[in-house]
């Protein structure tokens, strides 16, 4: 290829550019509808992130010889996987929603009042709390 047509190939290429930004612009911008789970999906996200960090924490509390973690490091575990799926299913509006809602409302109830105890002293659990207690209030309007 020379330079001639090196140019040559470069203009076509900016002109097909071209073309497809004015299209873009004139179509209307397409969005989701906001769903009636995203408050559920969002409180059962908080959980994970929260709890990630809260379990992060007692692994490290754990390592340091400090066993009273212990009953919250596996009552956060089964929340994380709980909250996981339920998360996702929110986000899907799926059928399997209400049965999700009820086993992580349970999987919440128990890691609230696991991190309860350590919410004083350490600011993870503080947070993990509050936030399985959001997921609780969100997954009583689903729970079947």
């Amino acid at each position: 290829m020379d330079r001639r047509e090196a140019i040559g190939a470069v203009g076509a290429f900016t002109l097909a550019a071209l073309s497809t930004v004015g299209r873009a612009e004139s179509m209307p911008a397409a969005s989701a509808p906001v769903s009636k789970t995203a408050a559920l999906a969002e409180a059962a996200s908080h959980c994970v992130l929260n709890g990630q960090h809260c379990l992060a924490h007692c692994l490290f509390l754990l390592g340091n010889g400090d066993d009273s973690m212990a009953d919250c490091s596996k009552a956060i575990n089964q929340m994380l996987a709980c909250c996981t799926a339920l998360q996702s299913l929110a986000a899907q509006d799926s059928a399997l929603l209400p049965a999700m809602a009820k086993v992580a409302l349970e999987a919440c109830t128990v890691c609230e009042k696991a991190c309860k105890q350590h919410s004083s002293m350490h600011a993870p659990c503080r947070a993990c709390m509050e936030s399985c207690a959001e997921c609780i209030r969100q997954c009583r309007a689903f729970a079947a």
